[in-house]
């Protein structure tokens, strides 16, 4: 297959969106974890502390989504350069590498997900036992 500048380039904006909706994640944890510390100082029981166990699983996978996105899009601009200066071997080597991050990105998204989920399980189980 030919790579062309035009291919690498599709993947700016499904990474730029992607890492728009990281972005929003992230935010809403942060909130979550502010929310949660003042809960935690007025009352240390039980459901806070099992949350707090998965907020920091997804903190870290959030981080990890985050680098991997950026990786993509500095190795889809890499690609893009070296196409503009003819090492199309090295292109191809490169997009390579920017398509297995943008992969690897989506997996951690995934299991994130897994684990909202389940934390909302944890606020579900705790309001239906009181």
């Amino acid at each position: 297959m030919q790579l062309t500048l035009s291919i690498p380039a599709l993947l700016f904006p499904a990474i730029s969106l992607t890492m728009l909706a990281y972005n929003a994640r992230y935010l809403a944890i942060a909130a979550l974890i502010r929310q949660l510390h003042k809960q935690y100082q007025e009352e240390a029981a039980q459901p806070v502390k099992r949350q707090i166990v998965q907020l920091r699983k997804r903190l870290s996978i959030i981080k990890n989504m985050q680098a991997s996105a950026i990786i993509s899009f500095l190795l889809a601009a890499i690609t893009m350069f070296l196409i503009y200066v003819e090492f199309d071997i090295w292109a191809n080597v490169v997009f390579g590498g920017s398509l297995i991050a943008l992969m690897l990105s989506l997996f951690l998204s995934l299991i994130e997900v897994q684990l909202s989920t389940k934390a909302l399980g944890i606020q579900l189980n705790n309001m239906e036992n009181e």
